[in-house]
C-alpha cells in the first residue's frame, strides 16, 4: 500500500519537474539540469525531455557560442560529455580551441572535472582527448587532494555504475542550496521504490539458494549470493528487469562455484572429465567424479534448464538453452586451460594469457545471458545478429573484467599459489616490478574502454538499450575489484556498498 502511494506521488512530481525543461533558462542551466537528472538516477523518467533539450536548445546555442572564456569552456566541456553519454555525435574538435597542447588548461576545478570526465569517453585516435585526460588529471591532483578528486581520477564516471552513485549524489544534493526540492524529493522516492524492488528480488534468490541446499556439501567454495545479486543489480538496475537480475544472480553464484572447482578442489583429471560433461551436458558423465563435483554439475545443469525455460516464456522467443550452454562450454574450457597451466607449472606470456583469459573472465558467458534475457526477438537469428554486432564490445568488456579481477586479487592469488595473473605474467615476461606491470595493465584497460566507446557508438540505436547492460559488466568489475577482491573479502567495501544500496532506505 505504501509503495503504491509512493508511485502516485512520484508521477505527480515527474510532471512538475518536466515543466522545468520548458522554462526560460540559460543553455548552461539546461545542461546542468540534464546532468543532475542523470546523476540522481532519473534519466529514464525524462528521456523525451532530455532528447529534445539536447537536440534543440543546447546544440543550437553551443554552436553559436564559441568564445574562449573559462565559463564557456565549462559549458562546452559539459555539453561534450552529455552529448557523448547520450549517444550523440560530438567531435573532440569541440574542445580544441581551449587546449593548445602545452598544458594551459583552466584552473577552476569544475571545468577540469568536466574535461577529465569527457576525456574518458574517447575513442582510438582521439589524441587531443588523450592529452586533455593527462593534463586535467595532473592539474586536478595539484589543485586538490580531496577523496572526491582521487576517486574521479582513478575511477571516472564512464567506468562507474550509475545506479550505485545515485545515493551519494542525492545526499550531496541535499547539502546544495541550488537543488530543486521537487527534483530531490522525486530522486529519493525513486531510489526507495527501486531499492524495495531490488530487496524483493534478493529475497527470491536467497530462497532459491537455500532451497538448492548445496553450501553444506561444498565447504571449498564461496557462499556469495548477496554479492552476486549486488553484481547483477549493477548490470540491470531498472525496476522492470527483475527477472534478469534473478537469472544473472544465479549464474554469477554458479560461476563462483565452478571457478572454485577448477582452481581449488578438482585435480587435473577431474576437471578434464568435468569439462567433457559440460560439453555433452550429460549428468552421466560425472558419475565417477567426487560427490562434490557431481553436486556442482547437477546444480548448474538444473538451474540452466530452468532459466532457459523462463527466458523463452517471458520473451515468447525461440530456444535459448543451446546458446547459453555454449557460453558455459567456452567458460569451462578456458578454466581448464588455466588449470592445465597451473598443474604443469607453465607461466604464459601476457598475450597468451589474455587470449584465454577474456573467456575465463566469464564476461562472454554473462553477456549471452544479458542479450538472450533482454531481447524479445521471435527468431534465434535476430538475437545472434545482435551478439555478432557487439562481439567486439563483449570481448573488450571481458578483458576489463579479467584485468580488474587480477588487479584486485593478484597479490592474494600469488601468496595462495594460484595460476599466474596478468600482472605476474607481465612481470616475468618483461622482468619488471609489480608497479610497472600494474601500470601496463591499467593502460590496457584504458584502451579497451576506448574500443568499447567506439563500437558502442557505431551500433544501431535499436541495439544500444540492450548492449549498455553488457557494458555495465565492465563497470561492475571496477566496482567489485576497485579496493581488493569484492567477492573474496566479505567485510570490505562491497559490504558497505550492499548496505547503502540494497538495505538502507533514504529518509
Amino acid at each position: 500500500m505504501q509503495e503504491k502511494k509512493y508511485k502516485v506521488e512520484a508521477v505527480k512530481l515527474k510532471e512538475e519537474v518536466s515543466c522545468k525543461f520548458t522554462e526560460s533558462v540559460s543553455p548552461v542551466g539546461q545542461l546542468e539540469l540534464i546532468d543532475r537528472i542523470d546523476k540522481l538516477g532519473l534519466s529514464g523518467s525524462f528521456e523525451v525531455e532530455t532528447k529534445e533539450a539536447l537536440e534543440n536548445t543546447i546544440l543550437d546555442s553551443m554552436k553559436s557560442n564559441s568564445s574562449s572564456k573559462e565559463e564557456d569552456l565549462y559549458a562546452t566541456a559539459l555539453c561534450f560529455r552529455l552529448l557523448r553519454e547520450h549517444g550523440y555525435h560530438a567531435s573532440q574538435d569541440m574542445l580544441k580551441d581551449f587546449f593548445d597542447g602545452k598544458g594551459k588548461l583552466p584552473s577552476d576545478i569544475n571545468t577540469l572535472v568536466e574535461l577529465l570526465e569527457g576525456s574518458h569517453l574517447s575513442m582510438d585516435g582521439e589524441y587531443l582527448l588523450n592529452d586533455i585526460r593527462l593534463f586535467s588529471t595532473k592539474n586536478l591532483k595539484n589543485l586538490s587532494t580531496s577523496s572526491d578528486i582521487n576517486r574521479l581520477t582513478n575511477n571516472p564516471l564512464a567506468w562507474r555504475v550509475r545506479w550505485y552513485d545515485v545515493r551519494r549524489h542525492i545526499i550531496s544534493a541535499q547539502n546544495c542550496k541550488n537543488t530543486n526540492p521537487m527534483l530531490l524529493q522525486l530522486a529519493k522516492l525513486n531510489f526507495n521504490i527501486i531499492q524495495a524492488t531490488h530487496q524483493n528480488d534478493l529475497k527470491d534468490v536467497i530462497r532459491w539458494w537455500r532451497n538448492l541446499c548445496i553450501v553444506e556439501d561444498l565447504d571449498f567454495t564461496r557462499d556469495r549470493i548477496v554479492e552476486s545479486f549486488f553484481f547483477a543489480a549493477g548490470i540491470a538496475s531498472e525496476a522492470q528487469h527483475g527477472s534478469m537480475r534473478k537469472w544473472l544472480t544465479k549464474v554469477i553464484q554458479l560461476i563462483l562455484i565452478i571457478d572454485d572447482v577448477y582452481d581449488i578442489y578438482g585435480s587435473l583429471t577431474e576437471v578434464q572429465q568435468f569439462t567433457r560433461a559440460i560439453e555433452k551436458w550429460d549428468p552421466k558423465e560425472v558419475q565417477k567424479l567426487p560427490t562434490c563435483i557431481q553436486i556442482c554439475f547437477r546444480a548448474l545443469h538444473d538451474t540452466m534448464e530452468e532459466i532457459s525455460i523462463e527466458i523463452e516464456r517471458k520473451n515468447d522467443g525461440p530456444p535459448t538453452l543451446p546458446h547459453l550452454k555454449q557460453g558455459w562450454i567456452n567458460f569451462c574450457k578456458a578454466l581448464l586451460v588455466e588449470a592445465t597451466w597451473y598443474h604443469k607449472g607453465h607461466i604464459p606470456t601476457l598475450e597468451e594469457y589474455l587470449d584465454n583469459g577474456w573467456t575465463s573472465s566469464s564476461g562472454q558467458l554473462l553477456s549471452f545471458h544479458v542479450i538472450f534475457g533482454l531481447t524479445n526477438y521471435k527468431t534465434t537469428n535476430e538475437t545472434l545478429d545482435l551478439c555478432k554486432n557487439c562481439q567486439e564490445i563483449i570481448y573488450h568488456t571481458s578483458v576489463i573484467i579479467r584485468l580488474c579481477n587480477d588487479q584486485g586479487t593478484s597479490t592474494a592469488e600469488l601468496e595462495r599459489g594460484d595460476v599466474a595473473s596478468s600482472i605476474i605474467c607481465y612481470m616475468l615476461e618483461e622482468n619488471v616490478s609489480e608497479d610497472v606491470a600494474r601500470e601496463h595493465i591499467e593502460s590496457i584497460i584504458l584502451n579497451s574502454w576506448k574500443k568499447i566507446n567506439y563500437h558502442f557508438n557505431i551500433l544501431p540505436k535499436s541495439h544500444r538499450k540492450i548492449v549498455k547492460h553488457v557494458i555495465n559488466e565492465a563497470r561492475m568489475a571496477h566496482v567489485m575489484y576497485h579496493s581488493g577482491d569484492g567477492f573474496g573479502v566479505q567485510d570490505g567495501e562491497t559490504q558497505d556498498q550492499v548496505l547503502i544500496n540494497l538495505i538502507e532506505p533514504l529518509i
